[in-house]
């Protein structure tokens, strides 16, 4: 189906670039995106997808929206406060884009619906702040052969990771997970939360940004992912890094020899200054 006026003049910038052009714009409109967590990352990754024409994009949390969110969660406002933060992202979203399709998911993400979940999608998007949710995904990702962007953020610094699984139907470029770099998470209280450090709040814009671009270049098939890569980001110096990751034989999910079969669950950890009700940062 052919693009109407309106969208070749809302998608005028993208349609200029050679990379992109009407037919990666059609790409972006076939997309489907899941974004687990509504928060920092998950303000920008959401908004960023649906101005760029994803046609299809999930995101999934199980917070409600509160006073202190909205130094960096971008996509919420002061009326939202107490309202699922899936539903005040879904009207933001569409407000800046009401061609696009948000499907809302207010849910805590874990190992027994990760899967459906994540069946109905090309690309997922891990925007959580804790490490239980973020190896879930990246497990619950590999084992089911779906791409996915890993990000995190504290403080100041951020940092970045894609990973691409192997096989015919995917682009090539496939690399380590994110449990060949990092093998389990942390000990209880060996890295603080943001809600326990702290974060400037632009920086989930920075970071969560960037996510949105991995995903948009994913489809549109352009440039290099940030597979077999780590990206950081100090804002303080303003700088960015590049960290080569191999492939790690051993590791537990992807590895020669698997040991994890399937998705499952870590201990919760208890945030010392609120109960963790969803999973965004």
């Amino acid at each position: 189906m052919a693009f109407t006026n309106e969208q070749l003049e809302r998608y005028s910038r993208h349609i200029l670039l050679k990379e992109v052009g009407v037919k990666g714009q059609k790409k972006l409109q076939n997309g489907k995106v899941l974004a687990i967590g509504a928060g920092g990352l998950g303000a920008s990754v959401a908004l960023y997808l649906a101005a760029a024409g994803i046609g299809t994009i999930g995101i999934a949390d199980a917070d409600v929206v509160d006073l202190s969110n909205l130094q960096r969660q971008v996509i919420h406002a002061t009326r939202d406060i107490g309202k699922p933060k899936v539903e005040s992202a879904k009207e933001s979203m569409q407000a800046i884009n009401p061609e696009v399709q948000v499907n809302t998911y207010f849910t805590y993400v874990n190992a027994s619906n990760i899967a459906d979940l994540i069946a109905g999608y090309d690309f997922i998007l891990d925007c959580t702040d804790n490490f239980q949710a973020k190896f879930l995904i990246n497990d619950a990702c590999v084992l089911a052969k779906k791409p996915f962007s890993h990000a995190g953020i504290i403080r100041f610094k951020g940092q970045l990771i894609t990973y691409v699984p192997s096989g015919p139907s995917q682009r090539e470029g496939a690399g380590p997970c994110y449990r060949c770099a990092f093998k389990e998470p942390p000990p209880p209280d060996a890295v603080p939360t943001c809600r326990q450090a702290g974060i400037i709040g632009a920086m989930a814009g920075v970071i969560g940004s960037l996510q949105a671009l991995e995903a948009v270049k994913y489809f549109i098939g352009a440039g290099q992912l940030l597979t077999g890569q780590l990206l950081t980001y100090d804002a303080l110096t303003m700088e960015f890094r590049k960290i080569k990751l191999p492939r790690r034989a051993s590791c537990a999910v992807c590895g020669t020899s698997p040991t994890i079969l399937k998705p499952f669950d870590y201990a919760p950890l208890v945030c010392d200054l609120k109960t963790e009700g969803g999973h965004d940062a």
